[in-house]
């Protein structure tokens, strides 16, 4: 079974591939985790791992610039099903629109915008960085099965998804106010924070998404 981590120029990739290849040995399962610009590649993989790190626009526009790659993607989250996973930038990119240095267009996945953070206490600064404790929704969702109550999350980010839809935000962090930290439908989640950075946390959440069968 392959895992295609999606390389369009953005993202933690390394860190992300080894946080997989990690997870999928402790939990006892067999996956080739391949790092990637190729659309066939991907097209052709039985999971996708979307990353992103910098601004939406920039991150839409290094996508869009391979030939073939959204398309592959679009037929991934539609129908053909496929698990996929957005961390950061790559799940900000699930939103209908992303307002970050302008207004840039996303899949529409999940439909809302990405918003800039305004905390509601001054004293927080922008971007949100480092781990806080996750808020999960009273909806359950196998990725994030067996994560505790309590669990902390590594978030870097200024911009968030103000999902218009409450019943897909899977997860929220308390950041001056409730920000998106998860989100989700059908074959696809997507998270604000890293899991490859966020440690025991992060490994189950991803072996969840290795072992996912929607």
């Amino acid at each position: 079974m392959t895992v295609a981590i999606v390389d369009y120029g953005s993202g933690n990739l390394r860190s992300a591939a080894k946080a997989l290849e990690r997870a999928a040995h402790e939990a006892s399962l067999t996956r080739e985790i391949v790092v990637t610009g190729r659309p066939e590649t991907v097209a052709a993989a039985d999971r996708i791992v979307l990353p992103g790190v910098g601004a939406f626009g920039d991150c839409r526009a290094g996508l869009m610039a391979i030939p073939g790659l959204a398309e592959a993607l679009q037929e991934a989250a539609g129908p053909r099903a496929r698990p996929l996973l957005g961390i950061c930038v790559g799940m900000q990119l699930f939103a209908s629109q992303g307002l970050e240095h302008g207004r840039h267009e996303g899949f529409g996945w999940i439909p809302g915008e990405v918003v800039k953070l305004t905390p509601t206490d001054p004293t927080l600064k922008i971007p949100q960085m480092g781990w806080n404790e996750l808020v999960l929704g009273d909806r359950p969702h196998p990725v994030l099965e067996g994560l505790p109550a309590g669990a902390h999350a590594y978030f870097v980010h200024s911009y968030h998804l103000d999902a218009a839809n409450p019943s897909q935000v899977l997860g929220t962090v308390d950041y001056g106010g409730a920000v998106t930290a998860a989100v989700g439908r059908d074959t696809l989640i997507g998270t604000q924070f890293h899991p490859e950075k966020s440690q025991a946390t992060g490994l189950r959440l991803l072996a969840n998404f290795l072992g996912w069968a929607p």
